[in-house]
């Protein structure tokens, strides 16, 4: 069984995969025949799929797992976690923005804890090569939403994102719930770490979602979420006795 699994959600970002696929191998080489990486291609309609499959010949621990049509960035992660085969997931953007070489600072964490009560390890990006459009409505949505639910997060729309496989299973999926991951692993009793990771422009291809976009959605998920926090289940069992 591998001890992590890297999901990656991607769509037509067929210039992108050999490049972040590469760098994922070598990042975590240290974890040898324990990583396996799952790209979840989301309705593509270039030829991402099929520079994934090239590349299984040298890639062993390679899966591709392919929706129909677009379901959505969360929609994605979802479908990859499920199939994952470790206990540890991480998760990092397909374009390439999110520097695959950052991703042992989100496992090791997760593998060195003995507590077993550290649940995430979320990156936030620093010196960010964005649009200034793009940063400047980050900015605000993030100060919105630590504002609204307090989640002590301040990117929390960062892609590079470390967690417990089981935990995250264990909470209700809901369409973009991947940029509410703070709150929802603190509020169903995990405890939840930062880490600041490096970001890089796109190199290939184009963004599939505008600020208008993401704004729109924003404002009925912030809600929502609250909602659900405040009607999570608030007890659980204590353990058998033996």
């Amino acid at each position: 069984m591998p001890a992590v699994s890297v999901v990656i959600p991607m769509k037509n970002e067929a210039g992108n995969v050999q490049t972040v696929l590469t760098e994922i191998s070598q990042a975590c080489a240290g974890l040898g025949d324990g990583l396996e990486i799952i790209v979840v291609d989301d309705g593509s309609t270039d030829d991402t799929a099929a520079v994934v499959m090239a590349l299984r010949t040298e890639m062993p621990g390679l899966r591709l797992l392919r929706h129909a049509r677009s379901g959505g960035q969360s929609a994605a992660v979802h479908s990859g976690v499920r199939a994952a085969g470790a206990p540890i997931i991480c998760t990092l953007d397909g374009d390439g923005q999110n520097p695959p070489a950052e991703l042992p600072k989100l496992y090791a964490p997760l593998l060195e804890d003995t507590t077993g009560k550290l649940g995430l390890v979320a990156g936030q990006r620093v010196n960010r090569q964005d649009t200034l459009s793009k940063r400047l409505a980050s900015r605000a949505a993030n100060a919105l939403r630590g504002w609204f639910l307090r989640d002590g997060t301040r990117d929390t729309g960062c892609g590079l994102k470390g967690f417990r496989r089981e935990a995250f299973l264990d909470m209700p999926y809901f369409d973009h719930m991947h940029r509410y991951l703070p709150a929802l692993f603190k509020n169903w009793g995990w405890q939840v770490a930062h880490v600041d990771v490096a970001h890089r422009e796109r190199q290939a291809g184009r963004s599939n979602y505008n600020n208008l976009q993401r704004a729109m959605v924003g404002a009925y998920d912030l809600v929502g979420v609250a909602w659900l926090i405040r009607r999570r289940k608030k007890v659980q069992p204590e353990p058998e006795a033996a």
